[in-house]
């Protein structure tokens, strides 16, 4: 039980640290990420309007029924898919906000997937 709380802890104050550094960008919007086990959520965040310009997850309608799941290779689909889809929309330049996860694994695929579909971050 302890080590679940010492978890979280590390997490909050990662996502802290992150959160303080990226908010001070005026210049670009901000992709948010998050995750469960299941599934996987990014958004596009205006912090200046503070609402979301683009959102996007496994769960939306635009994402392949057959692709379901909280793997890496569901993470990079999605990946191409939002990063054509912020593009398309006119978005070329965001700041990542990994949200306090470790950039590895679904992160990584995500981040490495939206890039090769033309994100700049």
């Amino acid at each position: 039980m302890e080590k679940i709380k010492l978890k979280k802890k590390r997490m909050l104050k990662r996502r802290l640290r992150i959160k303080k550094k990226i908010f001070s960008n005026k210049e670009r919007l901000r992709l948010c990420i998050s995750k469960s086990n299941s599934n996987f959520y990014a958004q596009i965040i205006d912090d200046q309007k503070g609402h979301t310009v683009i959102a996007m997850s496994t769960l939306s309608k635009e994402f392949p029924k057959d692709k379901k799941g909280g793997n890496i290779a569901t993470a990079k689909e999605l990946g191409k898919l939002f990063g054509a889809k912020a593009v398309g929309n006119g978005i070329k330049s965001v700041v990542f906000d990994r949200n306090g996860y470790l950039y590895h694994g679904k992160i990584k695929a995500f981040a490495d997937a939206a890039r090769e579909a033309g994100l700049e971050f």
